[in-house]
């Protein structure tokens, strides 16, 4: 149902983080003539784009979110990591370094007019519905003057990223081992690993990245995956391939094929939990197994339809992905466009959560979308009446997306060029 409680004032927003997502959040929210304040609780834009030697808290004893280490370069073409009508501007490389990409979004964001709507050094503490379901109550810290404040919002955008909460597994034998075990969040530089025997539990691209850098200081490095088909890059000598990890001991591991090796570190780049701590109870959200419930299309909560979620879906083009989510949302949230009734919803998500789980899909795996992104995609801006992605991000996204495992130590040397809507050309 179209919110008509706000005729005759701006409607305002409330958006959490000012990352990838929170950003593009921001951007259509103020075209659609809403008054926008954005929490940012580092003291710079940027999210995970940002750099920060800590690793656990920050100066005002807050959660370090970051997890950029040195030297990080991005793992998919910059062509396709721009927002569909703001693109990164034309450079020799596809594959950019984290500090250009900072760029870019700080160059987004005061082109846009978002920059002036944030207020950096602000912690959200806690988001709740108002006695009266009308709004939105959002009580937040302003850490440098170390005070509570709160603010009353029509609609909420939350774009807390999820890169900052680690996601451990949970072996036989975690208390005993006596080396040190880390998460890929807290990896900053190889430096402490000389000399070191090094396990590297994961082979996504972080784990495949980390392990391949690990292995220019450690002694020896091993990677643990669980992957149908082995990685087809080439390692250096002093790196090996193991299946997954059956028990720790007190000197290093038992893998699930019997055999066993000793490491003096183990590092788990195994993901990171969807968390929402500043969310009451009464918002209607529950996370199961990271399966964030219950949601309109993955973004919009249906209890609350004045708050929506950007950037959860993954194995997704993502700054493509959250752009068309923020345009989606706001399409209804500015009054243009009328949400389906509460009931509509439901009946949409539990048809589309089925299909999902008849397909052998786990619940930790509701917000994936891989074969299916361009289905999803093309949903929304159906949905919504946006213009949807267009083909030639989508084509040469799905030929990106998994040539880390191909080639590690080469395919940032692929250089792209966007020739029209439907076509790209490799240069190189």
């Amino acid at each position: 149902m179209v919110n008509d409680m706000i005729n005759d004032k701006k409607r305002t927003y409330c958006v959490i983080g000012a990352g990838t997502a929170g950003l593009c959040a921001a951007r259509h929210a103020l075209q659609a003539g809403g008054e926008v304040t954005v929490f940012e609780m580092a003291n710079q834009l940027g999210g995970t784009w940002v750099f920060n030697e800590e690793v656990d808290k920050n100066e005002y004893g807050i959660d370090v979110h970051s997890s950029m280490y040195k030297g990080l370069k991005t793992n998919l073409p910059k062509e396709i990591m721009g927002y569909p009508d703001f693109p990164i501007p034309e450079q020799e490389s596809s594959y950019i370094p984290a500090e250009d990409m900072l760029k870019f979004f700080k160059y987004f964001s005061d082109f846009f007019g978002i920059t002036e709507c944030i207020k950096f050094s602000h912690y959200v503490i806690r988001v709740k519905p108002t006695k009266d379901e009308k709004q939105w109550e959002v009580i937040v810290r302003d850490c440098p003057n170390d005070e509570f404040k709160t603010y009353y919002f029509d609609y909420v955008l939350v774009c807390n990223g999820h890169y900052h909460t680690p996601k451990l597994p949970n072996y036989p034998g975690l208390n005993i081992y006596k080396g040190k075990q880390m998460h890929s969040h807290d990896y900053r530089c190889n430096d402490p690993f000389v000399g070191e025997t090094v396990l590297v539990i994961g082979a996504g691209p972080s784990g495949m990245d980390l392990a391949y850098e690990i292995s220019k200081k450690a002694e020896r490095v091993t990677l643990s995956h669980h992957l149908k088909d082995k990685p087809k890059t080439t390692f250096p000598d002093n790196v090996t391939l193991k299946n997954d990890v059956a028990r720790l001991t007190e000197t290093g591991v038992v893998f699930t094929d019997g055999t066993s090796q000793d490491f003096s570190v183990i590092c788990y780049s195994t993901g990171y939990k969807y968390t929402f701590p500043f969310l009451s109870c009464d918002c209607g959200i529950v996370v199961e197994d990271n399966y964030v419930q219950k949601l309109y299309k993955h973004c919009i909560n249906i209890r609350y339809p004045t708050m929506a979620f950007i950037g959860l879906p993954y194995y997704v083009c993502a700054a493509q992905m959250m752009d068309l989510q923020a345009r989606f949302c706001i399409k209804f949230f500015s009054g243009e466009k009328e949400l389906p009734s509460q009931e509509e919803m439901e009946v949409d998500t539990n048809t589309e959560m089925e299909e999902r789980w008849r397909r052998g899909m786990k619940k930790r795996q509701a917000h994936m979308m891989g074969p299916q992104e361009d289905r999803y995609y093309d949903d929304l801006a159906k949905t919504a009446g946006v213009d949807p992605i267009k083909p030639v991000i989508k084509k040469l996204h799905k030929l990106c997306a998994f040539r880390f495992s191909e080639d590690l130590v080469n395919f940032r040397k692929d250089i792209f060029r966007i020739v029209d809507d439907e076509t790209y050309v490799k240069v190189n």
